[in-house]
């Protein structure tokens, strides 16, 4: 059985992902929230085997030590999913506060950086593997008042395209999934616990649902060997792109 490695598994896309391939792999379930993944990893041992990694992403030594301590029949990781991150706050960039920006910087970019680079050597020698980073509408189409975290998920995108090159002579595929709204603790977060506030996102339309972006990770990671879906952008019906949202 294939092993893999979910980041930001806790809740949302990462949570419903772990939930969705937990019939076919195992799974390392990556999270700061201990407890949830407690009861993750009680909920999926009905299927397959399960290990935990409690850190968060930004921290570099972190991330390191605890996949370079993982048990020795997790340590062959054929599949990585680099789904943690978050938005802070939305604000024009000349009022957003400077500890939000790092914050998205540090977990969408770094965080990223960090966990493949410390999983690559457990990847690399099986000749084969699959990187999957979760991007945004936001990092194709740049909006007001969101700058830094569009320009974090610009980055996921060159570092999707970037991997995919330098990876390409090592069998590792690399692929990019972009979705648009989605309602799950994201606004949440940005809006810094105002539950009316992040609600108000998305009303007037029915929004994507984690499992509906959880099914498309699955479906990426289910291709035959020599297919390599590069990029997939998945947008609820009544999306057209990042601003353009038809509500009732």
């Amino acid at each position: 059985m294939k092993t893999v490695l979910i980041t930001g598994a806790t809740s949302g896309i990462g949570k419903e992902t772990a939930r969705k391939l937990s019939k076919d792999f195992r799974l390392i379930l990556c999270g700061r929230r201990q407890e949830r993944l407690d009861e993750l990893q009680t909920e999926l041992f009905e299927f397959t085997e399960v290990t935990t990694l409690n850190f968060d992403v930004r921290d570099r030594n972190a991330v390191f030590n605890a996949i370079e301590n993982l048990p020795e029949n997790f340590k062959q990781i054929d599949v990585l999913i680099n789904n943690a991150g978050n938005a802070h706050g939305l604000a024009p960039f000349q009022d957003a506060d400077l500890e939000d920006l790092e914050a998205m910087m540090d977990s969408n970019v770094k965080g990223i950086i960090y966990t493949t680079k410390a999983v690559l050597p457990l990847m690399i020698p099986n000749g084969n593997g699959h990187v999957i980073n979760i991007s945004s509408i936001a990092g194709k189409q740049v909006y007001a008042n969101g700058a830094t975290y569009c320009a974090s998920k610009w980055a996921v995108e060159a570092l999707s395209k970037g991997m995919r090159l330098d990876l390409l002579p090592l069998g590792i595929k690399v692929t990019n999934v972009a979705p648009g709204a989605v309602d799950t603790e994201f606004s949440l977060v940005r809006f810094k616990g105002d539950e009316n506030r992040s609600q108000q996102v998305y009303n007037g339309f029915q929004p994507l649902t984690a499992k509906d972006v959880a099914e498309t990770i699955y479906f990426a990671v289910m291709q035959p060997e020599h297919v390599q879906l590069a990029d997939i952008t998945i947008l609820p019906k009544a999306q057209a792109d990042g601003t353009t949202i038809h509500r009732n």
